[in-house]
């Protein structure tokens, strides 16, 4: 992958793409400039009135055909995936295809009830005899800023609730990951949706920034530093945005959990995707008593799990680390531990190239002072720690600036519920890991440093509509007893009738 070049020298007008696993060049596609994003963007926001205008059974119709091309196009599709992330065909067919192809039944079923005129029953005397309708109306061009570790899932994903309540969705990919969104772009096109309604905005760090000079809404999903200017910039410009930022996610293990399913669960989402998920478990706390037998099942699977590159399904476990700077960060999140006096019971190493590839790696005798409990890793690593109780295992656990995912291992169902109240997360699993997100009926958002808004559910589609209440009046008095003039006596009654209805407890 080529990065961007120096600005102060030169534009560059093209970016390379890479396959992590190999290091063969892929495809390129545009560095697109601010003036092209903008020309995009004012082409999105002429086509959305007619998409608005189609309504929501026409666009349920598109979605639903879009779907059916993925599907047929599945094989192509995981191909790409595979090729630009250097993951596995098992985690592009689950994870991107398999989730996305339920994500368009799912909105273009559900977005017209999320988004029907709703009539609230008022409360106040004042009001009687009029009616108050709430409505949702698209809010424009929305702007979709996506990472590269799931390119079409926080992509393609996040623009269909946008799309189905009406706005225009122009996408801005990774740099290191954009062939399989232009490719499902493309196919948007071929089954029939409208010019300019669904656009693709290529390019490095300028072009995402000239996406939110330029948008009516931006959907970000990325780093917390990067969160945050985004964020900063859409209060600038008075617009909403919903920003998905990092996470260090925790699993608890306690005495009494089924410890053969917990060492499953957390080298699962440990090490799928090469730990390059946002939700990912990057740190665990196992009560003394189940301490060993937990740490030794983890060994036995992680130095089981294949690694390598990605051909065929079942061919390997574990794929590359798809970012270049990122295995930077896990060696010395490695480093770090090591140095402070944590042991490397599996892995540990970066692997020799062509391809980027870091061992599956466990670490044990780890503590809070370590950067590989306290950051957020993104890849392959499993630090455990040994806790002596429950509270103390909370404690740690909220002992982080982000507050993404969590997840509780008991037997014991109620005290795992009362546990998973005290977690400063967004999302807590108990028994399990990650799997509410394909509850698409229920939100899934972030805590604290983790983000602002959330995906899914009622939530998931209204944040890209403003809200419009219209109240009518069809019969009433020509003039009201509150219309002026002002009189003393009828202040006194409303004076009164305000002390007869709310002065009494």
């Amino acid at each position: 992958m080529t990065a961007a070049s120096d600005t102060s020298v030169a534009r560059i007008q093209t970016i390379q793409v890479d396959n992590p696993a190999t290091g063969a060049i892929i495809g390129t596609v545009a560095n697109m400039t601010a003036e092209q994003v903008a020309h995009l963007v004012d082409r999105a926001r002429a086509a959305q009135p007619l998409w608005e205008a189609i309504g929501f059974a026409e666009r349920a119709k598109l979605v639903r055909a879009l779907r059916k091309w993925f599907v047929a196009e599945r094989e192509r599709i995981v191909d790409i995936v595979v090729a630009e992330n250097g993951k596995t065909r098992e985690d592009a067919l689950l994870a991107e295809l398999f989730y996305l192809a339920d994500s368009m039944g799912f909105w273009a079923k559900n977005a017209s009830n999320y988004l029907r005129d709703v009539s609230p029953r008022t409360h106040s005397p004042l009001v009687l005899g009029k009616k108050v309708v709430v409505r949702h109306r698209p809010l424009g061009v929305v702007g979709v800023i996506a990472p590269w570790n799931y390119p079409l899932t926080l992509s393609i994903g996040d623009a269909l609730p946008a799309l189905m309540a009406g706005n225009s969705v122009v996408i801005k990919p990774s740099e290191i990951a954009p062939l399989a969104v232009e490719f499902v772009i493309h196919g948007a096109l071929k089954v029939g949706f409208p010019e300019d309604v669904l656009l693709v905005a290529t390019g490095a760090g300028e072009t995402g920034a000239a996406l939110v000079d330029n948008a009516d809404m931006i959907q970000f999903t990325g780093s917390t530093r990067t969160g945050r200017r985004i964020a900063a910039k859409c209060g600038e410009r008075l617009i909403p945005c919903s920003v998905e930022l990092g996470g260090k996610d925790p699993m608890i293990v306690l005495a009494d959990a089924n410890v053969e399913r917990a060492a499953n669960v957390a080298v699962e989402w440990s090490m799928r995707n090469a730990g390059q998920i946002c939700m990912a478990i990057e740190r665990v706390y196992v009560e003394e008593p189940v301490y060993d037998e937990f740490v030794a099942k983890v060994i036995d699977k992680v130095t089981a799990l294949r690694q390598g590159v990605p051909a065929d399904y079942g061919s390997v476990d574990v794929g590359a680390i798809t970012f270049p700077p990122q295995l930077d960060i896990i060696e010395a999140h490695v480093s770090d531990a090591v140095s402070k006096g944590a042991q490397i019971v599996v892995g540990g190493r970066r692997l020799p190239g062509p391809g980027r590839f870091f061992e599956p790696t466990v670490l044990v005798d780890v503590d809070h002072t370590m950067d590989c409990m306290t950051e957020e890793t993104f890849g392959p690593l499993l630090p455990i720690m040994k806790v002596h109780n429950d509270e103390e295992a909370i404690r740690l656990a909220n002992d982080s600036p982000y507050g993404l995912g969590s997840s509780i291992f008991t037997r014991d169902i109620g005290k795992g519920k009362r546990l998973a109240r005290r977690l400063a997360a967004g999302n807590t699993w108990i028994n399990d890991a990650i799997m509410s997100y394909l509850a698409q009926e229920a939100p899934f958002a972030g805590a604290r440093e983790s983000g602002l808004g959330g995906r899914h559910g009622k939530q998931g589609i209204r944040k890209y509509c403003d809200t419009h209440t219209i109240l009518t009046t069809r019969f009433a008095l020509t003039r009201e007893p509150t219309m002026f003039p002002n009189s003393a006596k009828r202040s006194q009654f409303f004076e009164r009738l305000m002390v007869l209805m709310f002065g009494r407890n």
